[in-house]
């Protein structure tokens, strides 16, 4: 086994951030996200929705942003007029695209937990009338 020297400059320490930490984040009607932790370019945390609940409509600005379901289902609408419909479960990602308009919802029986990971500026979320028209 070799050990390379490190020499790059001394970086911040890991940061533990508990489960139960999280506070409440930037609402969409039918759906509650917690923030795990946010800095100068990245937004963590997660989204819960109810069964049977459809989100309101919104984009996330100048984020990327992937989302890892954890539990349940979650459907995206996306695109023109909304047409573009994703269905994903556990273990599975979704990419969200910078400034992509869309709602997401639960058509299943039980809740659907999701981590989200942002990367960008701005504000993290921007709630809208509908879905991008032609």
């Amino acid at each position: 086994m070799t050990t390379e020297k490190n020499s790059h400059d001394p970086a911040e320490p890991v940061a533990f951030i508990h489960g139960d930490d999280l506070t409440d984040a930037d609402p969409t009607p039918g759906m509650h996200r917690k923030l795990a932790s946010s800095s100068a370019g990245m937004w963590t945390g997660t989204v819960d929705t109810q069964p049977q609940t459809v989100s309101g409509w919104h984009h996330h600005g100048d984020h990327e942003t992937t989302i890892y379901v954890v539990e349940g289902t979650m459907r995206l609408e996306s695109g023109l007029n909304g047409e573009t419909v994703i269905e994903a479960g556990p273990g599975d990602f979704i990419r969200v695209p910078k400034g992509a308009v869309h709602r997401e919802s639960n058509p299943g029986n039980s809740i659907s937990k999701a981590v989200l990971v942002r990367c960008g500026t701005g504000v993290p979320t921007v709630n809208v009338e509908g879905p991008a028209q032609q």
